[in-house]
């Protein structure tokens, strides 16, 4: 019996051992040189006595246990050689016998056992019967795994096994099969009762230590896996169910996982198929603190990958009805460990998922019916808080996401927005954020109202506000980034059909207004552009788009846009609300909405008006609001009149003269159109220029009397451009002497600022002169309409 010596005795014993062994070795070397048989029976056992220690750990005794092997396989040269001895192999195997201590005896029978079968005169099945029986003498725990570990070794090629020098009759493949499983039955036991040697308070060592042996015990198993001539029914009939038998019997924790484990790993796959309901049977047996959900995934990836070997092998899973047993064996594993964490449970639905995705890759129902199951376990916990739980979680909605290149068969799965519910907000937007990057990498489109319910319910942790708490820890960066993809996502739906495109737009808007303040700025302009887009759509299919009865008209199509920008501008983002006004009011201008295009542009000037205060925004807006009235021509003289009037008025109430200066150029636009029908008033687009010239000779005056410098004469450049713009567009009331005047007038204020003569120094007045020139000498029609112009 091990006692609690300390490493230094054990270190100590073991080379008293080994001297003793090498000793002995010495005197029987020169006993075979000799060819004295007696001496060397005697220093072979005296030699062999040296492991009948019980005081060295096993690792240590099986260092002993080595030195001593190394010396059998000289001895067995030596019985091989019947000249040496002069002893037939017959009656050498009975001498050996009256060995005096029976672990040196049984070392000795089991060498000669192995000459015995070699030489063929006796059948290898009854030698080897006799010495497994023998064996039985040694019931030491160390002791007897390493001595039947000695006879595994030394009759693993003399087994009776088709095609071998010893093949028997026609139970030959029986009788080594019986052999190898009553080897492994006894070896095993002793395996499991090393843990009782010894004092308890050194149980954890032992463990240790009793786990650096199992590969003595597994090789039985290995050796079970090579036999030639055992088919699927001994398989089935006999192998398999005694090793079950005593995995399940053994009633202990490392050896039932290692040997399931060894199990799933020697044994062909097609075999592990056709035994599946015998496996999962044995695994809802084992002790409840053994990891099965490891070894049930083992078995899980090896049958997916058999699976996945060959299209001709999947019909054989039908057959055996793969999942429904594997779900079964799962469920039952997942109620009868009470004790298993929730990180064991997602695992193992993980596995069946993967398993089901790879082997039936087409029966929906099935993985719906695996995150069904996952949902009951999810609900059985108060709150999902373990990280590896979440994380595996995570990776059973992935797989669906991987497996199928169309989202849309994901979204047809009813329990997939379940298992997502009991997610964390911060997981569920990781999980969301994964969702839109399927959709985009796949390029997916999602084309029903239904489809898009369910989409929109799956990344709902994106599209609503958190709790303050959380908002105010979420990183800038992060939220800008899960808002764009928001964003990118809505441009993903479409539909041909208007009806079912406008019903899309409603279950995103419904969805979308619940976002908050911080979301609305990111996630509302993809939406109006959706909804313009599918305007213009039913703008190009004719005549169709104005009757009341359509389910899907322009008219009811902008007043959804109307409330939405609305919302929009309450935020309030009006700026951006403004720049929405602005498209729709060219969208219904393109429909020839006279009244819709109107409202849009009366609702633009209320923001304007009211909420638009910072001098550059209104800069900004003023030159969209110019630019967007000047494209749109369907409004009648009353209504144009009555914007453009607004936007001049606004023009020049502008905080900055430059401002209201360009603001008002720009305004001469909106009088003349370079269209066939477009409006062109001369006379209000002259004095749009004048006006703005009087803006920039003021401006020139408040520079001259706070800086002392008039500054440059930029804005007069600026205004003589639009001058000679509208002249070439044959504006009749500008003429060649308003332009000429405008020269003269900018030499003028650059020679009074620079005090000398040189003049010119503008790069933009010298490039306008330029152009003057060249017109003039490119001569023609325009040519001589500037000829009256001096330079």
């Amino acid at each position: 019996m091990r006692t609690l010596a300390g490493v230094e005795d054990e270190d100590k014993w073991l080379a008293e051992g080994i001297a003793g062994i090498q000793h002995n070795a010495f005197f029987m070397h020169r006993a075979l040189d000799a060819n004295n048989l007696r001496e060397v029976l005697k220093y072979s056992a005296l030699m062999l006595s040296e492991l009948r220690t019980s005081k060295l750990s096993p690792q240590k005794y099986y260092d002993l246990y080595m030195r001593a092997f190394d010396q059998l396989r000289q001895l067995e040269i030596f019985f091989k050689d019947e000249s040496r001895h002069g002893l037939p192999v017959v009656d050498l195997y009975e001498l050996v016998q009256h060995a005096g201590n029976i672990l040196p005896r049984m070392y000795l029978l089991c060498t000669v056992g192995s000459v015995y079968i070699k030489s063929k005169q006796a059948p290898s099945k009854d030698v080897l019967k006799d010495l497994v029986e023998m064996c039985r003498g040694v019931q030491h725990p160390i002791r007897g795994l390493f001595l039947r570990s000695y006879l595994a070794q030394v009759s693993r090629d003399k087994l009776p096994e088709i095609g071998s020098d010893y093949e028997g009759d026609a139970n030959t493949v029986m009788d080594a099969v019986e052999f190898v499983l009553q080897n492994f039955t006894e070896m095993n036991k002793l395996w499991v009762r090393i843990q009782h040697q010894g004092p308890g308070t050194v149980r954890e060592k032992q463990e240790k230590e009793r786990n650096e042996l199992r590969d003595l015990v597994g090789k039985n198993l290995h050796v079970l896996g090579q036999i030639e001539g055992v088919d699927l029914e001994m398989y089935k009939e006999t192998v398999l169910p005694r090793v079950l038998e005593q995995v399940v019997n053994c009633k202990d924790k490392l050896a039932q996982y290692y040997l399931m484990e060894c199990i799933i790993q020697v044994f062909p796959d097609e075999y592990h198929l056709q035994t599946l309901e015998a496996l999962l049977a044995a695994c809802t047996q084992l002790m409840p603190t053994v990891d099965t959900k490891i070894v049930l995934t083992q078995l899980m990836d090896r049958l997916s990958n058999y699976a996945a070997s060959s299209p001709d092998v999947l019909h054989e899973f039908l057959q055996v009805e793969a999942f429904a047993k594997l779900s079964n064996a799962i469920g039952k594993v997942i109620d009868t460990q009470l004790e298993m964490p929730i990180v064991g449970a997602m695992t193992l639905f993980v596995s069946l998922l993967t398993f089901t995705l790879r082997v039936h890759p087409d029966r929906l129902d099935y993985v719906d019916q695996v995150l069904g199951a996952c949902v009951v376990k999810l609900s059985s916990v108060p709150k999902l808080e373990d990280a590896r739980a979440m994380k595996q979680v995570v990776a059973l909605l992935s797989a669906p996401l991987e497996k199928y290149s169309d989202i849309v068969t994901a979204l047809t799965l009813s329990n997939y927005p379940r298992v997502m519910d009991h997610l964390d907000d911060g997981t569920n937007k990781v999980m969301a954020m994964l969702i839109i990057q399927s959709i985009m990498k796949t390029d997916s489109c999602i084309s029903t109202a239904d489809k898009v319910e369910v989409l929109f319910e799956l990344i709902k942790g994106l599209i609503k506000d958190l709790d303050e708490t959380n908002a105010e820890e979420l990183d800038e960066e992060d939220f800008q980034e899960e808002q764009n993809s928001v964003a990118r996502l809505i441009h993903m739906l479409d539909n041909e059909e208007p009806e079912e495109m406008l019903k899309i737009i409603c279950v995103v808007r419904r969805h979308l207004m619940t976002g908050g303040p911080r979301r609305l700025p990111f996630t509302v302009p993809p939406l109006v552009f959706s909804a313009v887009r599918l305007v213009r759509q039913l703008e190009s299919q004719g005549g169709d788009i104005a009757g009341e009865d359509v389910p899907a008209t322009p008219r009811k199509i902008f007043q959804i846009l109307n409330q939405t920008i609305e919302v929009l501008s309450s935020v309030p983002c009006p700026e951006l609300a403004l720049r929405l006004y602005l498209q729709c009011a060219e969208a219904a201008s393109d429909c020839d909405l006279e009244p819709v295009a109107y409202e849009f542009f009366t609702q633009a000037f209320i923001l304007y008006e009211e909420e638009i205060a910072d001098s550059k925004a209104q800069v900004t807006a003023i030159h969209l609001i110019v630019g967007t009235l000047q494209r749109i021509n369907v409004f009648g003289i009353e209504n144009r009149d009555t914007l453009t009037h607004k936007a001049t008025g606004y023009s020049a109430r502008l905080l900055k003269k430059p401002d209201q200066c360009r603001a008002v150029y720009a305004c001469s636009h909106l009088f003349w159109v370079d269209d066939p029908d477009g409006i062109k008033d001369g006379e209000r687009v002259l004095l749009c220029l004048r006006r703005a010239l009087r803006i920039a000779n003021a401006a020139q005056q408040m520079a001259s009397a706070t800086r002392g410098s008039s500054g440059p004469v930029t804005l007069f450049v600026e205004i003589l451009n639009k001058y000679i713009y509208f002249f070439e567009k044959g504006n009749p009331h500008i003429t060649p002497s308003d332009i000429q005047s405008l020269i003269e007038l900018i030499n003028n204020e650059m020679q009074s600022d620079n005090g000398n003569t040189t003049i010119h120094s503008d790069p933009f007045f010298t490039s306008t002169l330029r152009y003057i020139r060249f017109i003039k000498q490119k001569g023609g029609l325009m040519g001589e309409r500037y000829d009256p112009i001096k330079l």
